[in-house]
């Protein structure tokens, strides 16, 4: 009895041993995927976020591209997808950012954003606050931009940015980018039939 007694202690003792390490590990996965702005799942979710609008920003640009190579008159449409950036706690969180909004720019060679390294305009996806402009480069850099091959350096307007709340990116965006002579450089959205519109224009 005595010996059956033994045996019943040590096998609760080794249980309790690897219930405990179990624990231990269940609660630092459950702080990984929490989101808390300083755990490591936050570096992650930022680095997904700018996969995304790497691919909405390829898109846009392939547009333009596209476009420019077609010649005047040309017209053709996409289509860009987002997911992550439609939400706001999750652009709150991996950026540290107290109002997120989300701000598709098409940025000429005479801004001040325009980002090193670029020779022609360029196509950028990005997330700031409302109240400041979004950073392109460096380590803390919350926003993606893609080379267009088209040459935008007007002195008049070197830049055109469309910000959109979180809740109001759609899942799927329509582009239109078109190259209309008459119509100088432009880009705006609809948000009742969720279509981004691009004029270009070379020379502009």
């Amino acid at each position: 009895m005595g010996l059956v007694l033994r045996r019943r202690g040590q096998i609760s003792l080794e249980f309790m041993l690897v219930f405990s390490i179990m624990l231990i590990m269940l609660l630092y996965s459950v702080k990984n995927v929490g989101f808390d702005s300083s755990s490591p799942s936050s570096g992650t979710l930022a680095i997904q976020i700018a996969l995304e609008e790497k691919s909405v920003a390829n898109v846009i640009a392939g547009a333009i591209d596209q476009v420019y190579a077609q010649g005047p008159g040309s017209k053709v449409t996409v289509y860009a997808h987002f997911n992550l950036l439609r939400n706001s706690e999750y652009l709150s969180k991996a950026f540290n950012l107290t109002s997120p909004q989300v701000q598709l720019l098409f940025i000429g060679t005479n801004d001040p954003l325009f980002p090193t390294g670029a020779e022609n305009s360029v196509v950028a996806v990005a997330v700031a606050n409302s109240t400041v402009g979004p950073m392109l480069t460096g380590s803390n850099r919350t926003g993606v931009w893609v080379q267009t091959y088209f040459l935008y350096n007007s002195t008049t307007q070197s830049k055109f940015m469309v910000p959109l709340n979180p809740a109001d990116v759609p899942g799927t965006m329509r582009i239109v980018v078109e190259w209309n002579p008459e119509l100088p450089v432009s880009m705006a959205y609809n948000a009742t039939s969720k279509t981004l519109y691009i004029n270009i224009k070379p020379g502009a």
